[in-house]
């Protein structure tokens, strides 16, 4: 190596170890929607581009009626007061509004449907009142928002409206509860089947503390699958309600 070649290594190997910083006003998806979303579901307040909210979902969706999202924002335990998760190209955008209260960590895993490829954005409000916002893309073959309902072609589906299947499973010092809960989760997208979805839950504790709560939206699959992360033991309740006035609970050792 002559001492040209040297000195230019010499000069580059200390720039190779500075990580670059996340700029947090660049979108890291980008999309042109950004703008119009963060009018209508943050109302314009401030915010950042956050890495630190992590936004799991595959990369393509097999099924676009059952996309598996992780939402984790437990860099923030103990600063978080909402998170609030939409698809951006979803004709039905809203997947959940979600508030862990003491004891729940901010992390949720739900199932939801994809119309076509799209961002999808998690947006973390702090104590602070900042917002920040994880981003992915996920692409998608499209009609998980108009496909028929596939619990509607079962026999018997009606009587078994509201039945939750599930468990609690210990994790070092917390604990994951799986669920799955049974209803149709009509969206209104398919012609003759009017809107009919779950669009409230609330987690309790044994004396019917507030843990978390949840307000649902059409986009999130049939046969809805939540996840979340307790700390601590002792049993929880899951209290539901759908738009059409149906409360349903169940309890979860």
């Amino acid at each position: 190596m002559n001492w040209r070649a040297s000195w230019l290594l010499i000069c580059w190997l200390p720039l190779a170890g500075q990580a670059a910083p996340v700029d947090p006003g660049k979108d890291p998806v980008p999309s042109v929607m950004w703008a119009f979303y963060h009018k209508q579901m943050l109302g314009d307040a401030p915010f950042v581009f956050d890495d630190r909210v992590k936004l799991l979902a595959p990369p393509f969706a097999e099924d676009a009626r059952q996309v598996p999202l992780e939402i984790d924002a437990r860099a923030f335990a103990g600063q978080v007061v909402k998170i609030l998760a939409w698809a951006e190209l979803n004709p039905l955008p809203k997947i959940v509004d979600f508030e862990p209260g003491p004891g729940v960590r901010p992390w949720l895993s739900i199932r939801i449907r994809i119309e076509q490829a799209t961002p999808l954005r998690a947006a973390v409000q702090t104590r602070d009142g900042l917002w920040h916002v994880g981003s992915t893309l996920i692409d998608a073959a499209g009609g998980g928002c108009t496909a028929p309902s596939v619990v509607r072609t079962q026999p018997g589906w009606e009587e078994h409206i509201g039945e939750v299947l599930g468990g609690r499973y210990p994790r070092g010092d917390s604990s994951r509860l799986r669920l799955q809960v049974a209803h149709p989760m009509d969206n209104g997208m398919v012609s003759g089947i009017p809107e009919f979805f779950l669009n409230h839950a609330e987690l309790q504790d044994a004396q019917g503390q507030v843990l978390a709560r949840l307000e649902l939206f059409p986009a999130v699959s049939e046969n809805p699958n939540l996840g979340f992360d307790l700390e601590g033991a002792g049993q929880t309740r899951l209290l539901l309600r759908d738009n059409s006035g149906n409360e349903f609970e169940a309890a979860i050792p």
